[in-house]
């Protein structure tokens, strides 16, 4: 059997156009949308879990509580020290540097935690050092380390960069400590 092409045509025609017209006062549309954008709203929904649920996976897999090290920085009122930047060490091996904005410093004046570094680390000593670098009183550059030997056992381990004031002296005092 032979088509001509305005035959085929007129099939392909026949079937882009719809059955019937629709209406515009039909209320069917409006309930099939609605019922659409719910059940897309449920699909979305599913995916943001289904992410979270990925990435703490992920976390699991790539830092175990087992070797996990996290290394945080905070700061109290920061009245003798401006802080720009830090660098951390983990045995002579630069593992982070950052560079904080005004809104982060903010933030952790008015008593924030920021996790600047997660990694690995196997069981044993280890030497923490870590770079404060910003601005002293008479904004004047101030570079400072602070050094901690850690014994990393068995189980997660957190260490706390704290800067905060030393009204005494009139100076910014930089402890690093780990958690209990």
């Amino acid at each position: 059997m032979r088509m001509t092409v305005s035959a085929l045509l007129s099939g392909v025609l026949m079937f882009a156009v719809p059955p019937r017209a629709v209406a515009q006062d039909d209320p069917a549309p409006s309930a099939g949308r609605s019922a659409l954008d719910a059940e897309v709203q449920e699909l979305r929904r599913q995916v943001v879990d289904l992410n979270r649920d990925l990435f703490m996976l992920e976390e699991d897999l790539l830092f175990p509580a087992s070797t996990q090290v996290a290394v945080f920085v905070s700061m109290d009122v920061g009245t003798f020290f401006q802080l720009d930047s830090v660098q951390i060490k983990v045995d002579d091996k630069e593992v982070a540097n950052y560079l904080y904005t005004a809104r982060e410093l903010e933030a952790l004046k008015r008593g924030g935690v920021h996790r600047i570094w997660l990694g690995n680390l196997k069981a044993g000593e280890h030497e923490i050092v870590a770079f404060f670098t910003g601005q002293g009183t008479h904004e004047r550059d101030y570079k400072r380390g602070a050094t901690l030997t850690v014994n990393k056992g068995v189980g997660a381990q957190y260490v706390e960069l704290r800067i905060s004031d030393r009204v005494r002296r009139l100076q910014p005092e930089f402890v690093v400590r780990v958690w209990e």
